[in-house]
């Protein structure tokens, strides 16, 4: 078996059978769904029955690809050896997994969000560069990608410090993934620049 690549980003999950042949039907996050039909070799996790925990799945297991396409909002594909519905259906509630290293590049001014998640997010003081805080999220609202922004503060050791409102609960603002906002993306540095006013 392959070794577990160490930078699986999760793309979706397999809600179902589609058809009688063995394909699967995945209903992608966000805008994976592209990555998924581009990449041939997914990774699966099966959801951990007896854990008492949310979210907990078993070590992730390779499948090759023979064939995938869009289909009403979600991703359906064929892997190599399946024939039957069966195969299909047992895979029910799988987690699909893609290395990092596997994405298709990306043209100028095009970004996975999962490259934005842990950047630095600076905004403006008194119009002077200033950290607004650290990428947690992106969410897609329909328009445009928005970035979920936790507030904080870099320590003099350079640590990630969240600002905390007066009851002790992390400060978080929504700002527009859109260059009328976020004007600079420097992925290597991780650090994105904006207008956007920091006021925590």
């Amino acid at each position: 078996m392959s070794a577990v690549p160490n930078d699986l980003v999760e793309l979706g999950r397999i809600v179902s059978a589609y058809g009688v042949r063995g394909w699967v039907k995945v209903q992608p996050h966000a805008a994976g769904g592209d990555t998924l039909r581009a990449v041939k070799q997914w990774w699966l996790k099966a959801p951990e029955p007896n854990s008492k925990k949310v979210g907990v799945f078993s070590s992730a297991v390779p499948f090759a690809v023979d064939e995938s396409r869009l289909h009403s909002g979600t991703v359906v594909a064929l892997f190599d050896g399946f024939n039957d519905r069966d195969q299909a259906e047992r895979l029910k509630a799988h987690t699909v997994w893609v290395s990092r290293a596997s994405f298709p590049a990306t043209d100028t001014e095009e970004y996975y969000w999962v490259d934005l998640i842990g950047c630095m997010l600076y905004g403006e003081l008194n119009d002077q560069p200033a950290l607004l805080g650290r990428v947690a999220g992106v969410l897609d609202n329909g328009a445009h990608a928005v970035l979920d922004v936790e507030c904080g503060t870099l320590t003099p050791e350079g640590d990630f410090k969240v600002a905390l409102t007066a009851q002790g609960k992390g400060i978080r603002v929504m700002v527009p993934f859109v260059e009328a906002h976020v004007h600079t993306v420097d992925i290597k540095r991780q650090r994105l620049e904006s207008n956007w006013p920091v006021d925590f």
